[in-house]
């Protein structure tokens, strides 16, 4: 990795609205964690926390959605604005480039979300009776290795297409979220059901609670094709860009 990028690269991403908007974000699993807490009679807890604020909220909606902004945000500003001319011309290697872009953005994905999951899942938790630290475990571990894939595939998406947050919407909320859902097949196709299949797996999840149909092993395997294959494709796609098309 280059420090110089790492450290331009952080700056950029953790600039004060985009940090605000994100800091917004994570709140949200909080708060759904404080209103379960205070209206949890009747429901279990376990049940809760690894269905609706894990799997739903945390992996589902809120890991992927951060990972689109900063995974497309770490090279794509820079082809936005025509500053990628400068770090184009100098004479670093691209997969210095990429990896340098794609830690940073990473590591800012998993703080953000790792935040959201170790403070509301122990609200949520609380008072229950129920030991969940396996099942936190298994999520925790998961978002991070899932964070990776998905800032990879992102990253690659903005160097391939001006559109890239257009198309990872588009992914995140529409394939995922809704086709997975009424396709059962499409499910293997998807980083979302490999992140809650590896959380299972490592969390050792009752599959009374949830049931993938991935296994656990498959999908660390999956997860670690994705990265490397983004990472690749982000790599030979930046090696092919002229400095002219940045400008």
């Amino acid at each position: 990795m280059n420090d110089t990028i790492v450290r331009l690269t952080a700056r950029q991403l953790f600039g004060q609205k985009r940090t605000l908007f994100i800091a917004l974000l994570v709140a949200i699993p909080v708060l759904f964690a404080i209103l379960f807490r205070l209206n949890s009679e009747n429901t279990d807890a376990m049940d809760w926390v690894t269905n609706v604020l894990f799997v739903r909220v945390l992996v589902g909606s809120l890991l992927p959605f951060v990972a689109l902004i900063f995974g497309t945000a770490a090279l794509g500003t820079e082809f936005e604005d025509g500053t990628a001319v400068y770090l184009l011309s100098k004479p670093v290697p691209r997969w210095k480039i990429v990896a340098s872009k794609l830690v940073v953005a990473w590591a800012a994905t998993a703080l953000f979300v790792l935040v959201a999951s170790v403070v509301s899942a122990p609200i949520a938790l609380q008072g229950s009776g129920v030991d969940g630290s396996s099942m936190v475990t298994g999520f925790i571990v998961a978002e991070v290795v899932a964070a990776f894939a998905y800032c990879a595939v992102f990253l690659a998406l903005s160097i391939l297409t001006a559109h890239a947050l257009l198309v990872g919407l588009l992914y995140v909320f529409i394939w995922e979220a809704v086709l997975t859902r009424l396709f059962s097949g499409l499910k293997y196709l998807s980083i979302r059901e490999y992140s809650v299949a590896l959380a299972h797996w490592i969390g050792a999840i009752p599959n009374v609670i949830i049931d993938p149909q991935v296994s656990g092993a498959t999908a660390a395997v999956l997860l670690v094709v994705i990265s490397v294959g983004s990472v690749g494709l982000a790599v030979r796609w930046l090696g092919r860009w002229q400095i002219g098309e940045t400008a």
